[in-house]
């Protein structure tokens, strides 16, 4: 039941809950949660605008956030859980385009939850539904599905780390591989330790440089009836963007300051995306994406944690 505003009184919200977002008090779980109860219990009086800004906003963040990326320390780091990773990512997008298949699941909402889990979360989903053109209602559903699973695990990964006596070491390469977003990775850590929480981060760093072959990958699986590939210009100055700031010495307030913008301008985003998602587009997309979410999550943190156990 939605509430009966003047159409003054529910842009003027909606406009204050925005610049909220543009703040540190709001975190990206929080941002999505709030655009989806204002888009349902008053209304998105934005509608026919928010798509269009969330496709930009959605780009930018993305390329703003390879000014916060060094490609050399982050591939010699990254280079520990390596074959963890590659071997993650393929199962991971394998599985769920095959699991998707058999519960009947929208092909870009299975790909984008996939690549979600695959990677990064959030900043993966960001980046590969701008190169599938994904409708916000897809958008939302992949990342609030994502969103829950990592909420949940900020709490669950800490403790079962204790009850298996995982070592830092093996706690931060777990988390880093089978945490979905970087926020809740470095959470989880920094509540096991400092030594996890260092290789948590520059593990999880060098695993998101995969969004970009992930990207291309993307634009020839879903190149569209015509056949033609549309390339993700955006990709391209991401890419940029990570190769200037590793081999250029750029300014603080660049380095250190574009990134914070983008991650910020990106909770914005997930105010918006989460008010394109109502009550009704949730019921009619079912238990399906929860169901491939979780599945997924569940294979990605056993084989890891296998891995580590056993074969490492």
């Amino acid at each position: 039941m939605q509430l009966k505003l003047s159409p003054l009184v529910a842009k003027a919200l909606f406009l204050i809950l925005a610049v909220l977002c543009l703040t540190p008090f709001v975190s990206s779980p929080i941002a999505l949660f709030l655009g989806f109860i204002v888009t349902n219990i008053v209304y998105n009086p934005f509608k026919k605008y928010t798509g269009k800004i969330v496709s930009w906003l959605l780009k930018i963040c993305v390329v703003g956030l390879g000014f916060g990326m060094n490609l050399n320390n982050t591939l010699e780091v990254g280079k520990e859980g390596l074959s963890l990773t590659v071997f993650t990512i393929i199962t991971t997008l394998v599985l769920g385009f095959l699991i998707g298949k058999l519960l009947k699941l929208d092909k870009k909402i299975a790909y984008l939850i996939s690549s979600g889990t695959a990677i990064c979360g959030g900043s993966a989903i960001a980046a590969v539904s701008a190169v599938i053109q994904a409708k916000e209602k897809q958008i939302s559903i992949a990342l609030g599905v994502v969103f829950f699973l990592n909420a949940l695990a900020l709490f669950v990964f800490p403790i079962f780390g204790h009850m298996l006596d995982l070592s830092q070491a093996d706690f931060g390469l777990w988390s880093a591989i089978a945490i979905h977003d970087t926020s809740s990775v470095v959470g989880a850590a920094l509540a096991y330790g400092e030594e996890a929480l260092e290789i948590a981060v520059t593990v999880k760093l060098a695993r998101a440089l995969w969004i970009i072959p992930l990207s291309i990958v993307t634009m020839f699986i879903f190149k569209g009836q015509s056949g033609k590939i549309k390339i993700p210009w955006f990709i391209l100055l991401f890419v940029l963007a990570v190769i200037i700031n590793s081999y250029v010495d750029l300014p603080n307030f660049i380095e250190a300051g574009v990134p914070m913008i983008s991650k910020q301008l990106l909770v914005l985003t997930l105010f918006l995306v989460g008010s394109g998602l109502t009550i009704q587009s949730i019921k009619e997309s079912g238990a399906q994406p929860i169901v491939l979410g979780m599945t997924l999550w569940i294979i990605i943190s056993v084989t890891s944690l296998s891995y580590i156990l056993f074969l490492q």
